[in-house]
């Protein structure tokens, strides 16, 4: 027997539906009240706890609020005020929560902007309600699998690393680097706000037994900062640390920048 799809959306309060200490928590931020109130239910039947928010501002303000205590993120694209895309960027540039998508529109390059903006899974309106409540539960499944596994993904305001493809992109365009750039980036990036000095950097990019000049370092991070900063990230992001070495900033995400309609 198939199953009903679910339809689609008009602002409401920020809610929470339920607490319990144990329970995964899922953030719901969709505008239409009959679908919210469903899949609220629905999602707390299944032994979540459920925070729920009927337009993007709302929705932002809440995830920061219990951004530590998030396991996944259920987001419209089209919401009234900010989208569902601004708010994707936000959260992107503050953590690496499961963010799963919802839109009724289904084309190709939807799909692409909400992936290559950080977003891990994006479902088409309508849809059967037993596979989005499979999609979540996988999101919590990735979330609690044990830090001691290394992200693929790393994002850093408007900086995405993507280790795995060993590919950098800023604000969506990618910036070609050369390795020993690539590595000084990685390095600084994977430990946001902690100073390394060139030494340790030395290290950890060219490795323990070579023997370079510290100025190396300077050298190269000097390219590396052109490079992001001519695809538009702040130079000011890899900071130096006088007398001592380099950290990494992460860039305030500007949110009054329209992504895209939606």
């Amino acid at each position: 027997m198939q199953e009903t799809p679910l339809k689609q959306p008009t602002p409401a309060p920020a809610r929470i539906h339920h607490y319990d200490a144990d329970q995964a928590t899922v953030l719901l931020v969709e505008d239409d009240p009959v679908l919210r109130s469903t899949l609220a239910y629905n999602l707390s039947r299944e032994g979540f706890r459920v925070l729920t928010a009927g337009d993007g501002e709302s929705g932002l303000q809440l995830a920061r609020h219990e951004l530590d205590r998030l396991d996944v993120v259920v987001l419209d694209v089209m919401l009234p005020g900010i989208s569902g895309f601004q708010v994707l960027r936000a959260l992107r540039a503050k953590t690496d929560i499961p963010i799963l998508l919802l839109s009724a529109r289904g084309e190709e390059q939807d799909r692409i902007d909400g992936l290559e903006l950080g977003a891990d899974d994006y479902v088409v309106k309508p849809f059967a309600l037993r596979e989005l409540m499979a999609r979540v539960r996988e999101g919590v499944r990735r979330r609690a699998v044990p830090a001691a596994q290394p992200p693929t993904v790393l994002y850093r305001g408007p900086l995405r690393v993507e280790i795995d493809r060993r590919q950098v992109m800023v604000n969506g365009t990618p910036v070609p680097l050369r390795p020993k750039e690539y590595g000084l980036l990685l390095t600084l990036t994977f430990e946001p706000g902690r100073v390394f000095s060139r030494q340790n950097l030395l290290d950890a990019v060219w490795g323990e037994d070579v023997i370079v000049d510290e100025r190396t370092v300077d050298v190269h991070i000097s390219w590396l900062r052109g490079k992001l900063a001519c695809a538009g990230l702040d130079a000011a992001a890899i900071c130096t640390v006088y007398g001592v070495g380099y950290r990494f900033v992460v860039p305030e995400v500007q949110e009054s920048i329209v992504l895209g309609s939606n």
